[in-house]
């Protein structure tokens, strides 16, 4: 009966510990499997009571056995259900070794009974040797966190950390997450901490209550359980109870060994203390024996002297904290010197340790230090950026401190203007600074802060270039800043905002994109970095502000080409028409214009040209954009017409043109160029101009009346402007070449117009003026129209074209040429007759002064046009060494007006001495085919010449022979009767046939 009682209880008092162990606080997933155990034993022992038991000795021998353990575990699991919960972490190792030891020994209790004497079965005999075997191979372990712990506790102790306040605030937060104390609940963290100090008390074991004490120690300049003002009364108690004078140290702070002051101190086993360094350096070299008393000594021999460390660290502290109340004076000396020294001292202290910088602020040296940013020597202010930043790191209070005291603010911003070292210095300060928001403010609102911000960003240093990011990122939470960044070109914060809003903060964005003023590159930034597409979707929105802004912002950003391609690519066309045709939204159709003008530019580019951009891709949407014109503002006009300059001028130009004038654009055209709004007549002319480029149309000869041409006249009298006035001579140039159309022209003082462009040939900004002037002339040059080669000539012109032909770009020197060739035409039939007398005139030319080689007769520039009085043979001979096709062709073709019919001999004869013949020569060597058949032309005249086909016809055989086999079937043909008048080929020759 006793046993069966006892089993009862000893279950009973399992289970209670079981009930405990689902309580603790700490090691739950240990205490789990812990208390799975009790309970399996306890389930066993209410089991076995219901037996009879034969062998009573033994169930209690082995009831003895297990109530202590039981007993043990059962205070175990009260301890950590009761217990202070940052000693039970500390003391976490000992638990886990209590917790196997309690189930080994439980174990080996419950392996007493004498199962064999009960009436039990083979499972449940089998059940108990299995329970036994797993609480005896239990093993508990302490959490990676726990380790984590214990290990930054140990390195705390090890390593001097004891007074390092963030070491200390982050370990114990490390310790709040461990126990279950949220970092927000400072009160109960510090309730906690209090209990753990008196908890301490009651430890019966000395080193272990040493060890907490220096636990606590350390923990105790967390900023978690002591208020800065509590830590203020017990800095200021110790600081003036030191007296000011420095303590020596004791002889027993040095090492033997070095002669130096110890920093971490160890006891060998002869009694003696060396700096750690020292002595382990000293038995690695060999050396077996203690260097004072010569005993054997060994590496395992060393361990720490926590003692004497630590009265070292007190007697160091001390003589800083004196250090540190006595430099004011020397801070604030007029010796610049000992100004920098005192700071350069204070500076290694603050370095030292965060106990030593604690010190320096509760000195309120803070206002000190940060009046001196102003000061004039560089290596001041280097020193009090530095003891700032020191001070900054460890606490917002220090921060705030630092800001608020008058302009520290603006004199650490006006240091980034300075040189490299103190720039990188006053961003580390401000980096720091800008940690809380009420600083970051003041930051962002320091005038020129940004600007020079942005620019740090973008140097060489890559250090000062790192930290500048890095603030320009913190002080982008402010949309006022992150506005002045972009002004300053620092894009990346407005385009985050950009792209995810809200649309209250895109309005703002893209109200500063269109504000801002942008260089192509910035554009083109911003485009590559994604600015379209946020503004492309806010177009679509109802909101009419926003497609406002978004609409500006496009404007500002298009007008580079490759931004204008990316528009076209993502579709903005058709919501930038709708816009442009919505009534609802006149007031943004100057702009949206303009964006099409920009898109439209962009189709001329090259890369749009690679890739076949197109903005308008039908006949509708030609007809819809331009009849705009009719209908819009001067300015709307001028930018439309802009746009059609663009398009006309890009890869589908010949499109745009031709449909342009099926649509009766030139009409409406003409209409423009009698209006006063001077911009818009000038891009009206410029468009004709362009419409005119394709060749004859019909539509010219319907709409370009009397009426045009004198107003097209009267705009070249009258424009400042030299682009209109060289495409409104460019329009009349290319009108259609027609009797009337020229006869309207000469009527309505269009010759005498171009007669004073030519004259302004010296005029550099003229050049296109007089290169479309040129062109036009050459209507009034025909020789089928004499009374007109009368005025050009009586004009003074053929001098003018002389000289064209030396001065003017190659396109005025083909129409130099062309006019000359076309006077020079009427100049055989102009020449006037020389009168002769005897019978041997039939038999001599008539020879003397005055008289033409070319055309014997006398010949005038005025009268008969002739080349050679015009002095404009050598000039058209030179133009034929030139690289331009179309003026050696013009040239040639005037040269040669001068060997037709009976004037073969004396022609060649002047022209060989102008150097013509060799030159046209080199011509079979051309590449345009037209030429290369002139010149073929020419030279089968000129070798008719014996004396010319000796002479030069050698030269010539190379380049002949050499047509005859890469030549058109045209100008084989050619070389081959010329190859046969040099008696190379024989006139039978297949190549006579072209083949």
């Amino acid at each position: 009966m006793e046993n069966h009682t006892s089993l009862v209880d000893t279950a009973q008092s399992m289970l209670q510990a079981v009930a405990l162990a689902r309580q603790v606080l700490v090691h739950k997933d240990n205490f789990k499997r812990f208390s799975a155990s009790l309970e399996k034993t306890a389930i066993f022992l209410q089991e076995l009571s219901k037996f009879k038991v034969k062998n009573s000795e033994t169930v209690s021998r082995a009831l003895e056995a297990l109530k202590p353990e039981v007993d043990a575990a059962k205070q175990l699991a009260a301890d950590c259900s009761n217990g202070n919960k940052i000693y039970l972490l500390l003391s976490c190792k000992k638990i886990v070794e209590k917790m196997e030891s309690t189930s080994k020994s439980m174990s080996r209790a419950m392996a007493l009974f004498p199962l064999d004497s009960l009436d039990v079965s083979p499972q449940t005999n089998q059940w108990l040797l299995n329970l036994c075997k797993n609480m005896e191979e239990a093993q508990y372990q302490v959490s990676a966190m726990e380790e984590e712990i214990l290990q930054k506790v140990e390195t705390g102790l090890e390593d001097r950390r004891a007074t390092d306040r963030s070491f200390a605030s982050n370990l114990l937060l490390l310790i709040a997450e461990s126990v279950g104390i949220s970092s927000e609940e400072c009160d109960d963290l510090k309730m906690e901490f209090e209990s753990f100090k008196n908890d301490i008390q009651h430890i019966e074991s000395r080193n272990e209550a040493l060890r907490m004490e220096q636990i606590i120690l350390m923990l105790e300049n967390a900023d978690l359980v002591t208020t800065p003002k509590e830590k203020e009364m017990k800095y200021f108690t110790k600081r003036n109870s030191l007296g000011r004078q420095l303590l020596e140290p004791l002889q027993s702070f040095f090492c033997p060994i070095t002669g130096d002051i110890m920093m971490d101190p160890v006891e060998t086993s002869s009694g003696y203390t060396f700096e750690r360094e020292a002595i382990e350096k000293w038995l690695a070299l060999g050396n077996s024996l203690c260097p004072l008393t010569k005993t054997p000594l060994s590496k395992l021999s060393v361990r720490p002297n926590r003692t004497l460390r630590q009265s070292i660290e007190e007697w160091k502290n001390r003589n800083i904290m004196i250090s540190i109340a006595s430099m004011k004076p020397e801070i604030q000396s007029s010796d610049n010197q000992e100004v920098v020294n005192c700071l350069a001292k204070l500076h290694e202290l603050c370095e030292k340790g965060e106990l030593h910088r604690e010190w320096v602020v509760m000195e309120d040296y803070i206002p000190i230090i940060a009046g001196l940013l102003h000061d004039k020597n560089s290596e001041t202010r280097l020193h009090a950026l530095a003891i700032l930043f020191s001070l900054a790191k460890d606490s917002d209070n220090n921060k705030e401190a630092i800001a608020n005291h008058n302009d520290s603010i603006r004199l650490v911003v006006y240091s980034l203007a300075r040189k490299v070292e103190e720039s990188t210095r006053a961003l580390q300060l401000l980096l720091e600074l800008s940690r809380i928001e009420n600083v970051r403010n003041l930051i962002g609102d320091a005038q020129g802060g940004i600007l020079l911000l942005v620019t740090l960003a973008n140097s060489d240093d890559a250090q000062a270039s790192k930290y500048a990011q890095e603030l320009l990122d913190s002080l982008s939470f402010n949309d006022k800043n992150v506005v002045e960044m972009a002004r300053a070109k620092f894009f990346r914060p407005l385009l985050q905002r950009l792209f995810e809003g809200p649309v209250a903060i895109q309005v703002i964005m893209a109200d500063t994109l269109a504000d801002l003023e942008l260089t192509d590159h910035d554009k083109q930034c911003l485009s590559r970095d994604g600015a379209l597409k946020p503004l492309l979707q806010m177009l679509q929105l109802d909101d009419i502000e926003v497609k406002s802004v978004a609409v500006r912002a496009l404007d500002n950003l298009s007008g580079v080409a490759s931004n204008g391609i990316q528009l076209i690519k993502e579709g903005a066309k058709s919501q930038l028409f709708e816009l442009l045709f919505c009534h609802a939204l006149s007031q943004l159709r100057q702009h949206v214009a303009r964006i099409i003008m920009h898109l439209a530019m962009s189709t001329a580019s090259p890369d749009a040209s690679a890739d076949q951009i197109r903005l308008l891709e039908t006949e509708e949407d030609i007809f819809k954009l331009f009849s705009l014109v009719s209908f819009t503002g001067p300015d709307t006009q001028e930018t439309l017409l802009h746009t059609f300059h663009a398009l006309c001028r890009s890869p589908s130009g010949l499109d745009i043109r031709r449909e342009l004038r099926q649509i009766s654009a030139v009409k409406i055209l003409v209409q423009l160029c009698e209006l006063d709004d001077l911009a818009v007549r000038a891009n009206a002319v410029k468009l004709l101009y362009y419409l005119t480029e394709d060749g004859y149309h019909p539509t010219f000869e319907e709409h370009v009346n009397r009426r045009c041409i004198t107003t097209l006249v009267k705009i070249i009298n009258t424009s400042d402007c030299k682009d209109e006035k060289a495409a409104t001579m460019g329009v009349i140039s290319r009108l259609p070449h027609n009797p009337q159309m020229s006869q309207d022209l000469s009527e309505c003082g269009a010759l005498e117009v171009i007669f004073d462009c030519l004259r302004n040939v010296r005029a550099a900004h003229e050049k296109e003026v007089v290169e479309n002037a040129a062109e036009a002339l050459c209507r009034f040059t025909v020789p089928s129209n004499l009374e007109w080669q009368k005025r050009v000539a009586e004009a003074g012109i053929v001098p003018v074209l002389v000289k064209l032909l030396a001065s003017g770009a190659p396109p005025t020197k083909r129409n130099a040429a062309i006019s000359l060739k076309q006077l020079s035409e009427s100049s055989s039939s102009l020449t006037t007759p020389v009168k002769t007398n005897g019978f041997l005139s039939c038999c001599f030319a008539p020879s003397g002064e005055g008289i033409c080689p070319v055309h014997t007769g006398i010949c005038s520039t005025e009268t008969s046009f002739c080349l050679l009085e015009a002095g404009a043979v050598r000039p058209l001979v030179m133009v034929l060494g030139e690289q331009d096709a179309p003026a050696c062709e013009a040239s040639l073709d005037a040269i040669l007006t001068l060997i037709e019919g009976v004037q073969l001999q004396n022609g060649c004869k002047v022209l060989e001495d102008a150097g013509a013949v060799v030159l046209i020569i080199k011509l079979l060597n051309s590449s345009c085919s037209s030429l290369q058949e002139k010149t073929l032309g020419a030279l089968q005249r000129i070798f008719r010449l014996v004396d010319f086909k000796t002479k030069y016809g050698k030269s010539a055989q190379m380049s002949l022979v050499d047509i005859t086999q890469r030549g058109s079937s045209s100008t084989k043909s050619l070389a081959a009767k010329i190859l046969a008048q040099l008696n190379v080929l024989n006139e039978q020759s297949s190549f006579f046939d072209g083949t």
